[in-house]
């Protein structure tokens, strides 16, 4: 068949044009394979950002200043250290071993060329020891403008400490109650200061038991004693608040997120084999050290908190605490009790 201007038009052939079947399919395949994989990492990426949660925008620089962080040689701990002493602030951290304490200080000094970070001896499940620290911190330190209660163990086993307390209430709840009173000196003197408690979402659901706060009678229940423990650093935290009212002493606890340290190294000897299962993927949903330390950072240089003393943070802002630690008559007690267990005969 010719067309009008001469040339020679064959006709359309479809059979020559068709595609391999099979390379349709496989190209379909990589196609949705691509997209499938592309909307995971962009879920992926959104979750992280999410778990991640706030960022202290705050630059405060801290010149002049002393900070005592206790629990400071590892975790969110230690990068608060770092975070602190990257603004100028004399830290001292407190640590119960001294020699990963020590590895922990020099790798701060170099990293933020704050030459002013020293290591003290504290075992917060001994009484003694904690006596022992706040009488030489009040005798060589010339002030305490920031004391963040940061260290704590995690549903641990049921341990007694030399003093006969169950370990989780005694380390969480009664070594920085001591602690903190006795070192109210030094913050009275340095106002305005602040204390930040490291608690946690675990608060809710916690009760203080005061017939068996140390299991004595009761069977002992790890999570149960880490949720009291936690309660009690909220309450001490309001009941704090009330007696330092117009002292310029303020005081604030936070939920710092579910972290990637050490702390839940219990859980996995409690359940060993979901710990296994769970590993990889909890690696991957948990916040780093780095996100962990934000919000005790933000409560800890935030100006303006003052109005906010008492009150509960998570993710760099106010959150609402649970209805068992606004519980004015038990944060009272607790208070109480807890001064009789560690004879403080006097206290704020």
């Amino acid at each position: 068949m010719k067309d009008s201007g001469g040339f020679l038009v064959l006709p359309w052939s479809s059979s020559g044009a068709t595609a391999d079947p099979g390379e349709e399919n496989r190209t379909g395949l990589l196609l949705r394979c691509g997209a499938m994989l592309g909307l995971s990492l962009i879920c992926f990426a959104v979750l992280r950002r999410w778990i991640a949660g706030g960022v202290c925008r705050c630059s405060v620089r801290l010149d002049g200043k002393t900070v005592l962080i206790t629990g400071a040689n590892t975790g969110i701990g230690k990068e608060t250290s770092r975070d602190l002493a990257g603004r100028g602030a004399r830290v001292v951290m407190a640590c119960r071993d001294l020699t990963r304490a020590e590895r922990a200080a020099e790798e701060i000094r170099q990293s933020t060329g704050n030459g002013n970070v020293v290591i003290r001896h504290l075992d917060l499940s001994s009484l003694y020891s904690v006596r022992q620290f706040a009488k030489d911190f009040l005798d060589s330190e010339d002030r305490l403008d920031i004391l963040i209660n940061n260290a704590g163990v995690m549903m641990c086993p049921k341990w007694l400490t030399e003093d006969g307390f169950e370990t989780q209430l005694a380390v969480n709840h009664l070594g920085h109650f001591l602690l903190t009173n006795l070192l109210l000196p030094k913050l009275r003197s340095s106002a305005p200061s602040r204390v930040v408690n490291v608690s946690s979402i675990a608060h809710r659901g916690g009760r203080i038991d005061f017939d068996d706060l140390f299991f004595s009678r009761r069977p002992y229940s790890a999570l149960e004693s880490y949720r009291q423990s936690k309660l009690a650093n909220v309450l001490f935290t309001s009941e704090f608040t009330r007696r330092l009212k117009g002292s310029g002493v303020t005081s604030y606890s936070l939920h710092p997120g579910v972290i990637r340290t050490e702390l839940g190294r219990h859980v996995e000897g409690w359940f060993p084999l979901l710990g296994a299962v769970l590993r990889l993927p909890s690696l991957m949903l948990m916040k780093t050290p780095w996100q962990g330390c934000q919000t005790t950072i933000y409560c800890a240089v935030t100006p303006g908190l003052e109005d906010r003393s008492g009150k509960y943070f998570s993710d760099c802002a106010e959150q609402q605490v649970a209805p068992e630690g606004r519980d004015e008559v038990t944060a009272r007690k607790l208070w109480e009790e807890s001064a009789r267990l560690v004879g403080l005969k006097e206290t704020c």
